[in-house]
């Protein structure tokens, strides 16, 4: 049974005194971790460790870096390496965020790099795709997806992928406070399981999860989730408020 995953992004937000309370209150918030859910915290770079520890002995549940450099060392000042994240405990990092590729202009060989030194220290990417809205609008989200798993997993074994974590994330729906149908996820989910099982088998589709990333909300995750190719997801503003996120959290199926 592949895992069902409430991610959180905290993206550039709180101070390190608000990010601590905000877990102290989530934990203090009833919620619920099956066998085969995670939780996963996406919290900015100073505050890994302080929230590692506040984790400490908690079961299902991870921290995750919000990105991480492609090269191993060197004199690339302000980045961080996988090497460093891995030094301190962290699970997860999430790569190719629509936010990293338009104001980082991210491109598909470097996030390829990426996930390659990822692997290579033992930390979990949650690979981020998906369409800006004149794309949805001319009908072509499909082909445009499509090639965003091509040039950027296409190159890994099916060992690397069993398991793996992608997020869909609609351009057109995050921050906006719009969010894609329940059936608009899915279909877009079914496809990207489509295009990996074409490429790497049934099996490996079948055991990566994919999430759904864009407004996602306490009062529509349950209807989102229950959706058959849809296996959580990945988390904004609705994270930063500890009894939303608890809601999230136990809409997972």
């Amino acid at each position: 049974m592949r895992k069902q995953i409430a991610a959180a992004n905290w993206k550039m937000n709180l101070t390190l005194q608000q990010a601590e309370a905000l877990m102290d209150e989530l934990n203090a918030t009833p919620h619920r971790l099956s066998e085969n859910q995670e939780a996963v915290f996406g919290v900015p770079f100073p505050y890994l460790i302080n929230i590692k520890n506040k984790l400490a002995g908690k079961k299902n549940v991870f921290v995750a870096a919000q990105n991480c450099y492609s090269k191993k060392s060197g004199a690339y000042t302000g980045e961080v390496s996988a090497e460093m994240l891995q030094s301190i405990g962290t699970d997860y990092v999430i790569l190719g965020h629509s936010e990293r590729r338009e104001y980082f202009n991210e491109s598909h060989a470097m996030l390829a790099e990426k996930i390659n030194i990822c692997f290579e220290y033992g930390l979990k990417p949650i690979f981020c795709c998906g369409e800006p809205l004149d794309i949805r609008e001319t009908g072509k989200e499909n082909g445009y997806v499509e090639t965003q798993l091509k040039e950027c997993l296409f190159h890994l074994s099916a060992a690397q992928l069993t398991g793996f974590v992608i997020a869909y994330e609609p351009i057109w729906a995050i921050g906006t406070g719009k969010t894609a149908s329940s059936e608009q996820a899915q279909q877009m989910h079914a496809h990207i399981r489509a295009v990996m099982a074409k490429k790497y088998g049934a099996e490996v589709a079948g055991s990566i999860s994919i999430l759904y990333g864009g407004s996602v909300k306490a009062g529509n995750a349950k209807e989102i989730f229950g959706q058959a190719d849809v296996d959580g997801g990945l988390v904004g503003g609705a994270s930063l408020v500890a009894a939303e996120f608890a809601a999230i959290i136990n809409s997972l199926k």
